[in-house]
């Protein structure tokens, strides 16, 4: 499948390895494999729909990827890592470049990756009438299908990030100025659209099907409709109809919440026994996965890079303690997270790793931002013998052979945006997840939803959004903070401000080096100049 890389070409401000030219591309193929030799028989979209999935999982490969940064933007984490580490998270967590002005391109890798799985994306679909689809519109439906989807994410993921983005569906080398919000959403809406009615309805792992595209859909809905204070969606989907997706996919019965929330995650699931680990983990791909990014093994420094990258960065800073495993110290969980959860409620050990009530003997004299709580569902994992279980199961490197994949859409949210839509049995999807949690019921209203959902999906890359989606001045209320952390072993004043959040309307800087390529072309957010 990384043959791929060898003739997908990478658009608009992406430098290849191999070479440039000033059109910004290497044109010229590398292989016998080009336009006109591949894309003609159903086996070929196969394997180019494999190729998009391959961009997906990339994506967050190199840079700040999505589910670390959204944490380190909320309220859930602060950017943690080593003491003497650049401090790129801290510019993140604090929304203020002059923390460290030299930070100007943070995500540039974040932007070159989203465009490079895009451009294989608007390759297949320019190509799909020159295949031979043997009389099977069913696949090829499914084939776009997947592939739009694919698409949509990654917009969703940089309207969300940058707001205005150059917005590009088909292959081009120029120089596109950023796009007004209500054309991304119309290109993320209709391509979910599309999915949601065309995709398979067959439950695969790693595959995006119809329910899922319903799914997302309802999360695009309520981003957008909230934080723009709009009714419906671009005018493509409405309030109704993105709830009956939620209902059809409930409706389904393909998924389920999974009985003990601890068993959605390893490390929660998981003790120290004799030379390894026992579990109770529910698996990769479980009841209650609708999508997600799947990883494994078998990255290399050959060019693969199949392998979850950022989770190294979600370890212990330089130590282990089984099953927990090392790596940089990023998200150090605020103490406000933890004792946000009721003590019966079982989400709270599952979710968080109290450091001192686990009589962890931890030193923090390398830590940014010591907390005394990290992050539970994300973290590698390590043997009895402290090594890591990646390594131990033939990973090249901890630091890019993690497997753990990131689960996108839980069907917890299913039930849990359904019921925010005003679902006729709001109650009792809410109360389902309140009682998987160990909890009693409560009102399904719109504040409890808002509560309940930090509980279910802290450490998961939503929280950020959910509040952004309330509006900036809710986000930097919340989001505001006066503090003390340990730097290093040493107490250290935190703040972050909330004029900082409203300053930036809760986007981030647009990397300086894109904007320098573009000739001015792409212009910088607000807070950011």
């Amino acid at each position: 499948m990384k043959n791929l890389n060898k003739y997908l070409l990478v658009l608009l401000v992406i430098v290849l390895s191999t070479g440039c030219t000033d059109d910004f591309l290497d044109t010229e193929p590398k292989t016998t494999l080009t336009d006109d030799s591949f894309y003609q028989t159903k086996e070929d979209a196969e394997l180019a729909i494999v190729g998009c999935y391959d961009g997906i999982q990339q994506l967050y490969a190199s840079g700040v990827a999505f589910p670390i940064l959204s944490e380190v933007l909320s309220d859930n984490c602060f950017g943690g890592t080593g003491n003497t580490d650049a401090l790129n998270f801290r510019v993140l967590d604090e929304f203020d470049l002059s923390v460290s002005s030299g930070e100007v391109n943070i995500l540039n890798n974040n932007w070159i990756a989203y465009y490079k799985a895009i451009y294989r994306i608007n390759v297949l679909l320019q190509k799909l009438d020159q295949i031979n689809w043997e009389g099977d519109e069913a696949y090829r439906n499914s084939i776009e299908a997947q592939a739009r989807f694919l698409r949509a994410y990654c917009y969703f993921d940089m309207v969300r990030i940058w707001e205005k983005v150059p917005l590009i569906t088909e292959p081009t080398t120029g120089n596109i100025s950023q796009a007004e919000v209500d054309e991304i959403y119309t290109v993320i809406a209709e391509d979910l659209s599309f999915a949601a009615e065309n995709g398979s309805e067959t439950v695969e792992p790693g595959r995006v099907n119809k329910w899922a595209a319903k799914a997302y859909l309802a999360r695009v809905f309520l981003f957008y409709t909230g934080y723009y204070g709009n009714n419906d969606l671009v005018g493509v989907v409405s309030k109704a109809q993105a709830l009956q997706g939620l209902e059809d996919v409930i409706a389904k019965g393909s998924y389920s919440l999974v009985e003990k929330f601890k068993n959605l995650w390893p490390a929660a699931s998981s003790v120290p026994e004799g030379d390894g680990l026992t579990t109770t983990y529910a698996g990769k791909d479980n009841a209650e996965t609708v999508f997600a990014i799947k990883y494994n093994i078998t990255s290399d420094y050959d060019g693969n890079t199949d392998g979850n990258h950022w989770l190294v960065l979600l370890g212990f800073r330089g130590q282990t303690f089984s099953p927990y495993g090392s790596g940089w110290g990023a998200c150090t969980v605020s103490p406000d997270l933890y004792a946000v959860y009721e003590d019966d409620d079982a989400r709270r050990e599952a979710s968080i790793i109290a450091i001192e009530e686990e009589e962890l003997d931890y030193d923090n004299d390398d830590q940014r931002e010591y907390t005394g709580y990290s992050g539970k569902k994300y973290i590698p994992l390590a043997n009895p013998d402290g090594s890591d279980v990646a390594v131990a199961n033939g990973a090249v490197d901890f630091q890019i052979g993690q497997y753990q994949d990131y689960v996108v859409m839980r069907y917890s949210d299913v039930l849990l945006m359904a019921a925010e839509l005003g679902s006729a049995s709001a109650q009792t999807y809410f109360d389902q997840v309140r009682d998987r949690a160990g909890l009693t019921s409560l009102p399904a209203t719109f504040n409890n939803i808002m509560k309940e959902r930090r509980l279910e999906f802290a450490l998961e890359g939503i929280r950020y959004w959910d509040l952004l989606r309330q509006g900036v001045n809710v986000a930097a209320e919340t989001i505001a903070e006066e503090t003390t952390v340990m730097n290093g072993g040493v107490p250290t004043d935190k703040s972050i401000l909330a004029a900082n959040v409203i300053e930036t309307r809760g986007f981030q800087m647009i990397p300086q080096n894109q904007v320098t390529r573009s000739s001015g072309v792409l212009k910088q957010n607000s807070g950011w100049e």
